[in-house]
């Protein structure tokens, strides 16, 4: 896992953190835990403690080995900023992406407060952006915790969308991504929520990425938003 990906906003993938622990509503059917049950099954070493977090110091020189350059989501099967994970660990990966400027590194974690804790103690060279889920109303305050990381690119994950999420402030972030759940219950998203977030990402001049519908597998609905599809990037 990791040399390509078929998430539509990144290039590859890259996991120095396996495994985590629930920590809101968009964690419910988390599609990271039911790929690392097939991993596991599969017999890949890498997944033999589940989804338990942990870390593995023989993953950090990989991105070093991919010489072309490509988007890079950082614990696509994870979250860096969890508990589970020492600080001197999270200092290890960013000392791998400084050495790494020819990749575009994106980071996206829901533990915004210990990502606002922790940022002014690390360095943020421009092909790292830094990123945050929010799926309800609850989590919008990650974006303010989000505004505060001094990443030349910031970006928001709208994904799993599970409610409409009202007015809120979007000012210094670059790019919005959209996406309905996928999976077995998924969860639906309606298309009067999608509009409104566009509006809101489009009216500050951010990107905007709608990703997917969702839906249960082998009835995933597409791509296409008011019949077309959008894939901005920030500049």
């Amino acid at each position: 896992m990791g040399e390509r990906s078929k998430i539509g906003w990144t290039d590859a993938t890259w996991n120095p953190v396996t495994g985590c622990r629930p920590v809101s509503a968009g964690c419910a059917h988390c599609y990271a835990r039911l790929q690392t049950d097939r991993l596991r099954a599969m017999g890949v070493a890498k997944y033999d403690a589940g989804f338990e977090p942990c870390t593995h110091d023989t993953e950090l020189r990989r991105p070093a080995r991919w010489r072309r350059p490509r988007r890079i989501f950082v614990c696509s099967m994870s979250d860096l900023f969890q508990e589970a994970v020492s600080d001197e660990f999270i200092e290890r990966v960013f000392s791998v992406m400084l050495d790494c400027p020819w990749h575009t590194f994106q980071i996206l974690t829901k533990r915004a407060e210990r990502l606002a804790q922790m940022a002014p103690h690390l360095e943020w060279p421009a092909h790292v952006w830094c990123g945050v889920t929010v799926e309800d109303r609850r989590s919008l305050p990650r974006i303010a915790a989000l505004r505060t990381v001094p990443a030349r690119v910031r970006f928001v994950s709208f994904e799993p969308l599970l409610e409409d999420l009202g007015p809120f402030d979007f000012s210094d972030i670059h790019q919005g991504i959209v996406g309905g759940e996928s999976g077995p219950g998924a969860r639906p998203m309606r298309v009067e929520w999608v509009r409104a977030l566009r509006s809101i990402v489009k009216g500050t001049g951010a990107a905007f990425f709608f990703k997917q519908w969702g839906g249960e597998w082998g009835k995933v609905a597409g791509k296409a938003l008011d019949g077309r599809e959008w894939c901005e990037v920030p500049r």
